[in-house]
């Protein structure tokens, strides 16, 4: 099985740069990333300590996120946020260049919560615009932009994969076809989404698999979701990407669950 560990939400004990060695210690060979930064345009210094890091530990950086605003304060992404396009825009270049120097293919683009004082509809206008631009930024290092339906935010419009994929046909239908379903096993059960019939309508074009236990969000065995078999289903179904590990647990405790080779 090819997990990823997000080190956004594990190793949390750890300051962010020691976290990719922490993985690798712990016997996984790639990490994914929220973004690393507070601001959509962070210094170059700041990028090169981010990429060292990875270097350094030898993991590859499996995926990324776009910048997406103040997550701590509720924040879920800036690409249907009226009056912060150009930070969104200027935020592909900063992700388009640690894909070069990464090899990174997948990137997460929150889409951001319904706002006071703008209409669903201006919002979701403005969505499908900076959805097309990242994907056709991503496209120059062959990537792909994904989509994520979200839970525990109310304000979140996109809540089901239905939610998602509908997005994701407005961007197929403006010409660009790398915007692909990220499938948060977690976040769609949480929501009350058939995740089983999702996975066997979906399967083969899921853009990235994500997964925690609930209740909770803990780790795989913590809960009641079903996750060994979905992704069973998933893979057999045709989707061959990494499995993410998005939980909260703490370090000592975090990856007692996984089976992986005695070195």
């Amino acid at each position: 099985m090819t997990y990823t560990v997000n080190c956004s939400i594990l190793l949390t004990e750890l300051p962010l740069l020691e976290r990719p060695a922490a993985a690798k210690a712990a016997g996984f060979d790639a990490v994914e990333f929220w973004w690393p930064f507070s601001e959509a345009v962070p210094a170059d210094k700041d990028v090169d300590a981010f990429v060292a890091a990875l270097d350094n530990a030898g993991v590859a950086l499996s995926g990324l996120n776009f910048f997406a605003g103040d997550m701590p304060a509720g924040d879920r992404g800036l690409v249907s946020w009226t009056g912060r396009s150009g930070e969104f825009k200027d935020n592909i270049d900063v992700v388009t260049g640690i894909a070069e120097r990464t090899g990174t293919k997948a990137f997460n683009a929150l889409y951001g919560n319904r706002l006071d004082g703008s209409t669903a509809e201006e919002q979701d206008e403005l969505g499908l615009e900076n959805l097309v631009a990242a994907a056709q930024g991503v496209a120059k290092v062959g990537g792909t932009v994904l989509l994520e339906p979200v839970s525990g935010t109310p304000a979140y419009p996109l809540k089901t994969a239905a939610d998602a994929l509908a997005v994701i046909a407005r961007t197929q239908g403006a010409g660009v076809e790398n915007v692909k379903l990220l499938a948060d096993f977690y976040h769609l059960a949480v929501n009350g989404d058939d995740v089983a019939a999702v996975i066997e309508e979906h399967a083969k074009d899921f853009g990235h698999i994500q997964i925690a236990d609930n209740p909770g969000r803990g780790a795989p065995g913590t809960g009641a979701l079903p996750l060994g078999e979905w992704i069973s289903r998933s893979r057999e179904l045709g989707y061959a990407g990494y499995i993410g590990l998005e939980y909260k647990a703490p370090q000592a405790e975090a990856f007692k669950w996984a089976i992986r080779p005695v070195a």
